[in-house]
């Protein structure tokens, strides 16, 4: 008879993890405070800081989900809320597929910013963007002073926004938010290039960015708010 295979030569040998189908870049804005970091380390590591410091111009994590049969790598910029930093967070709108704009529900003035910021979104982000709207802090519901109602309200008046309200330090509906958006985002994708997988498609997977690409110039045609 055969000699009895080793231990090592026994087991099977691992398959390498399958490369993701596409890359989407996200990002999130939103005024200084209203936790934007919180929501991406909630969803990309599960985790919470109490009291995270500001981001200073842009950060970003890496977080691999699979949607609609596809295995789509995701890429989410955390901006600055900061003015000063607007010159360099708004080059990232360009290249976004889906942008997450939220404010503070027990801060009023982060609200009011809202329209400053779609404005940067008309100004500098892709026509076909998904948006989402997210009301931040639904763990400080006895502090609230924006109600749903008036999320909803300023969502419906953008053509395809989303609302949602959420908390990071509770992880209520912090990965709703991600996955709905990237559903939103592949349907849609032209049938051909989901079935193509083409390697020329602006959602294929490309070189993590080290810098961010030139400023685009202004939209022609601005989204009223």
């Amino acid at each position: 008879g055969s000699p009895a295979l080793s231990g090592g030569q026994s087991r099977r040998r691992k398959q390498p993890p399958r490369p993701a189908d596409f890359k989407l870049q996200v990002i999130i804005i939103g005024s200084r405070g209203v936790g934007k970091t919180s929501l991406m380390e909630r969803f990309t590591d599960d985790t919470f800081c109490e009291a995270c410091k500001s981001t200073v111009g842009v950060d970003f994590k890496i977080k691999t989900v699979e949607l609609r049969g596809k295995k789509i790598r995701l890429q989410i910029w955390d901006t600055a809320g900061q003015e000063r930093f607007n010159s360099i967070t708004s080059a990232y709108y360009r290249s976004a597929k889906g942008i997450i704009l939220v404010y503070d529900i027990t801060k009023k003035e982060t609200f009011d910013d809202l329209p400053k910021w779609m404005k940067m979104i008309d100004k500098y982000a892709s026509e076909d963007a998904e948006l989402l709207l997210v009301g931040n802090k639904l763990d400080c519901e006895v502090d609230r002073e924006i109600t749903r109602q008036q999320g909803e309200k300023f969502a419906q008046q953008i053509t395809g926004m989303r609302f949602c309200e959420a908390s990071a330090k509770d992880n209520f509906n912090v990965d709703e938010i991600f996955l709905k958006l990237v559903d939103d985002i592949l349907k849609k994708m032209p049938l051909d290039v989901i079935r193509n997988e083409l390697s020329n498609s602006i959602l294929s997977l490309q070189p993590e960015p080290e810098i961010p690409p030139e400023l685009p110039p202004p939209r022609p045609h601005v989204r009223c708010c």
